[in-house]
């Protein structure tokens, strides 16, 4: 079996058995394929023949360049879980990534927007989008009402279905990581920004054929003539910042997944339950959404302050 043979097992097994998302499988099969290329040898089996000191090389070559840590901590977690499955299938006799560490990870704060920012955002694509009745702009306006009423992943959000609003009800369904199902409930202005968009993209494709999409692609609630059928999480995450530079907002302190924590730092921060705002971010393990609970603690400091009885 050759390098390519065996990333593709791989790829399948974590796929079928663990449900990886593809956007995992994506960053494994590059992150094996740059093992690859970093070893000066010409084999054409390095996975087969590679050893520890191979690997331990190919890490430090990694903390050289600067990654972040977590980066690096996904590296070395491809190389664990590869070598453990071809071992564990018999295609090698050793495990040579048994004792790869995996680098200290800080528990750094996400990046911050203020209510204000989020309002002046929206609002100037709201504005842009009723001025225009432009598609872009409509769609645009449609996505940011979406991700900051719901805070779904950008992957989830730019692949929605055009069957999840047919219900008329206030929520959605939305399967996530691990192909796990939840519930989000809709604002009122989201559905609503979502409702003047669909009519504004049927009112363009019936008026002008302009705007043609096949009917693979009219499956998606954001349609597009790419690849993938959808709107692409990279190509929304350009128009936001360049959105965001008209009012104002650097692009390096605006991303989609920027607004996603400005949901839930902005839910708790008005007296919404942790336990709730897991859920709505699809969360496996609280722990994960405890990153926000700063939010609460000014919160709590600031009530202790002004109602406790002792403070007056």
């Amino acid at each position: 079996m050759n390098d390519q043979n065996l990333i593709d097992l791989f790829l399948e097994m974590i796929l079928t058995e663990r449900a990886a998302s593809l956007n995992t499988i994506e960053s494994y099969r590059r992150d094996l394929e740059q093992f690859i290329e970093s070893m000066s040898t010409k084999s054409e089996n390095i996975l087969i023949s590679s050893r520890a000191e191979d690997l331990r090389k190919y890490l430090a070559q990694i903390e050289k360049k600067g990654f972040a840590a977590s980066t690096t901590a996904r590296k070395i977690s491809c190389l664990r879980q590869f070598y453990k499955f071809i071992y564990g299938e018999g295609i090698r006799a050793d495990n040579p990534a048994l004792d790869l560490e995996s680098p200290q990870k800080g528990r750094s704060l996400p990046k911050l927007l203020s209510e204000q920012q989020v309002t002046d955002l929206i609002s100037y694509a709201k504005k842009r989008a009723l001025e225009t009745g432009n598609f872009n702009d409509m769609r645009l306006w449609a996505l940011l009402e979406l991700l900051y009423a719901t805070g779904l992943r950008v992957s989830e959000l730019v692949s929605l279905s055009s069957s999840v609003f047919r219900s008329g009800e206030p929520y959605i369904y939305v399967r996530g990581k691990g192909e796990k199902e939840r519930m989000v409930p809709l604002s009122i202005r989201a559905l609503e920004a979502v409702q003047d968009y669909v009519d504004v993209m049927a009112s363009t494709m019936n008026s002008t054929g302009n705007l043609k999409f096949t009917k693979e692609q009219k499956k998606w609630l954001f349609p597009s003539n790419g690849k993938q059928g959808h709107l692409t999480r990279h190509r929304f995450a350009q128009q936001l910042k360049q959105l965001g530079a008209n009012v104002g907002i650097l692009p390096s302190a605006l991303s989609p997944h920027v607004l996603r924590h400005a949901f839930a730092t902005h839910l708790l921060a008005n007296g919404a339950d942790l336990r709730a705002v897991q859920k709505m971010l699809g969360h496996a393990d609280i722990s994960t959404t405890q990153i926000y609970t700063h939010v609460l603690e000014e919160r709590l400091k600031s009530l202790v302050q002004s109602k406790h009885p002792l403070v007056k």
